[in-house]
Parts: C-alpha cells; structure tokens; sequence
C-alpha cells in the first residue's frame, strides 16, 4: 500500500509506541513537525482508510496501532527505489554511494560481513 511521507512520519510514531491517542501521537510530533492537530488527525484518518493502522474505542477515544508492519514497509520501499533507480539490482545502489564517497568504514565492514556470510549460504 503506497504511504506518503507524512503518513510515513506518524507510522513510526505508532511503530514505536502504539498504542496511541491521536493527543498523544501530536504530542510525540510536536518536536519534530510543525503540524497542527487537525492535519496529524487527517493523517491518521487516511491511514485507517488504506488499513495500514487501526483504532479501537478506549472511553471516550480511540487508541491506534499498526496494521503494517515497519518491515513490510521498508522492504516494499526498498524494492520501490531499486526498481525505479537501479533496475532491480542492489550492486548499482552500492556503487552509486561509493562514488558519492558516503560509505564508512564501518560501512564497508558491514557490506563485507553480508557478502561472506551470502557467499556461505550459496
């Protein structure tokens, strides 16, 4: 299901911390956005409406919690940026970001430890 960025913004609000009130998810946003309560509940409105939360009656509110989960959504957004940008394939990401000089050492050591432990299981 296709989230927005703002809608991507308070998932991992509820990611980290559902369930919550809508009061508490603005409240979790007011330091990191400038948005106003009535645009987070639009937000959340329209992610009940793909399904990708839920909300349940709690006296006179309603606690949300995910329906998607964050892995989903990485790995189908992942998918996304490599099929549009790199045909598919993750080497062409790998060697873009080198050339652009942004992988660390730690980085490197990383990718390393994946290709060993690929080159294992093949």
């Amino acid at each position: 299901m296709p989230i927005s960025d703002a809608e991507s913004v308070v998932m991992d609000v509820l990611w980290r911390r559902a369930p919550l009130s809508a009061d508490d998810v603005v409240a979790a946003l007011a330091a990191s956005t400038d948005w106003q309560e009535p645009t987070i509940k639009t937000l959340l409105n329209r992610l009940l409406k793909k399904r990708a939360i839920a909300a349940e009656r709690d006296g006179k509110r309603y606690l949300y919690r995910p329906l998607l989960k964050r892995a989903d959504y990485v790995h189908s957004e992942s998918k996304s940026l490599l099929d549009r940008l790199f045909d598919g394939r993750v080497a062409p990401l790998v060697a873009h970001f080198s050339e652009r000089r942004k992988l660390s050492k730690k980085d490197l050591t990383e990718l390393k430890r994946l290709i060993e432990e690929l080159d294992h299981d093949a």
